[in-house]
């Protein structure tokens, strides 16, 4: 799974918009207070995690962007 098909299991499942931010695809504006996260992290590696009072916090790193993908898909169903 990559993060398109992740954009697509989320809004199957019927997860709202604003609970989750898939960088470069699924980007919500404006911005919610909070919400959990996958994106390319400094290193490479792919993180996900919560944002929480405009302070990103990842909480899991991952070797490949599908592997980050399920975790977030597993957090949000």
């Amino acid at each position: 799974m990559d993060r398109h098909g992740l954009r697509s299991a989320l809004s199957a499942a019927g997860v709202p918009d604003g609970y989750y931010r898939i960088e470069g695809v699924h980007e919500p504006v404006p911005t919610p207070p909070d919400f959990l996260f996958v994106r390319r992290g400094p290193d490479g590696t792919w993180e996900t995690g919560a944002y929480e009072r405009g302070v990103y916090d990842a909480f899991a790193r991952h070797p490949d962007e599908e592997t980050a993908c399920r975790h977030l898909l597993h957090l949000l169903v």
